[in-house]
């Protein structure tokens, strides 16, 4: 038997840094993604010994155990022994299980997108497949934020976990008690269309470690950094201000948001921007891009513009010629969120 899983990658329209510590659980924060069609997938293979075996195939990385109670951290898949660890403590009564875990990603690591997060998620949904564990979407997704960020102890947010799990557009509100709300939204048909349309993605081509940037927008809200906060503070308005435009189809407006949202993120932390990110927008604009932003933490990773649909094709050709090392996507949006599967 071989189980499968995927999750939805996603694309943070606007409050993305509003779901990180300790700014949610004092100001609350505000979030919208959309998921697209890009995945982490998982496939777990139960083992008749007495092994443990992680392998990533687009990091090129592997590992072998002897199947324990827990596996200790070693700097090699250690994500993979968090979720490990977590389901044998938690749904396993503590014995040990014989399994072989493989996963792959769509895009590279790092790249701004939750791929990350999403992996923990598909990982996640495998284990319930195969064990039949009770685990709805906000259980999954809530689970996935534990072990990632409080048992592993990974820097980031909340928002990657409940898009992968959820999937579509939906307006996330992250409560100063820690609870999570996500609010499905029913974008018109057309609405999507144009937007689908309108999207370009650009791999920088310079993967980026977003611990040292969400560490920075952290340690601002904890000293009261007045520039910072009223940046954070701004875009989580934002947010709510981009639900509307996307429900009402006003795009003019929507552009207006990203641009604001892009000056407003680059003021939460000192490494979200560079020279090179500054050019790539400015290229893309003169070219007819009517606005930008970055995904994910900054620094690197993908840059998403809106363009006309027609001047597309001139967009990403300036951009293909100010760097040869980055990757123009093309993406659409997708509706469900993670799916597990047996394969006989």
């Amino acid at each position: 038997m071989l189980i499968r899983s995927r999750a939805p990658l996603r694309l943070g329209l606007a409050g993305g840094g509003t779901d990180v510590s300790p700014y949610c659980d004092e100001f609350g924060g505000a979030v919208l993604n959309a998921t697209i069609d890009y995945y982490a997938y998982a496939a777990l293979e139960p083992l008749t010994t007495d092994a443990v075996e992680f392998v990533s195939a687009d990091l090129r990385q592997s590992a072998n155990y002897s199947a324990a109670p827990e596996l200790a951290s070693d700097g090699c898949l250690d994500l993979f022994k968090a979720v490990y660890n977590h389901i044998v403590r938690r749904y396993n009564q503590g014995k040990p299980l014989g399994l072989r875990m493989s996963t792959r990603a769509d895009v590279p690591a790092g790249s701004g997108l939750g791929s990350s997060s999403t992996l923990v998620v598909a990982m996640l949904a495998a284990y319930a497949e195969w064990l039949n564990l009770p685990l709805g979407d906000y259980e999954l997704a809530h689970t996935a934020y534990v072990i990632e960020r409080e048992e592993a102890g990974l820097e980031g947010g909340k928002q990657d976990q409940y898009a992968a799990a959820f999937g579509g557009f939906n307006f996330m509100e992250f409560g100063r008690d820690g609870s999570v709300l996500v609010n499905p939204l029913r974008v018109k048909e057309w609405v999507v269309s144009e937007f689908e349309a309108s999207l370009l993605l650009y791999f920088t081509g310079n993967s980026r470690a977003s611990a040292e940037i969400i560490q920075e927008q952290s340690r601002n809200v904890r000293d009261r950094n007045a520039l910072a906060l009223d940046a954070m503070h701004a875009i989580k308005e934002e947010a709510f201000r981009m639900k509307e435009c996307l429900l009402r189809g006003d795009f003019q407006s929507l552009h207006t948001v990203l641009r604001s949202s892009w000056e407003s993120k680059k003021r939460m932390a000192t490494l979200i921007t560079n020279e090179y990110i500054e050019h790539l927008y400015a290229c893309a604009l003169a070219a007819g891009a009517h606005c930008a932003k970055i995904s994910g933490a900054g620094g690197g990773g993908f840059m998403m513009f809106l363009t006309d649909p027609i001047h597309k094709d001139k967009v990403a050709a300036a951009l293909r010629a100010s760097h040869e090392g980055g990757t123009v996507y093309g993406c659409h949006f997708t509706a469900g969120g993670v799916q597990a599967w047996r394969v006989p």
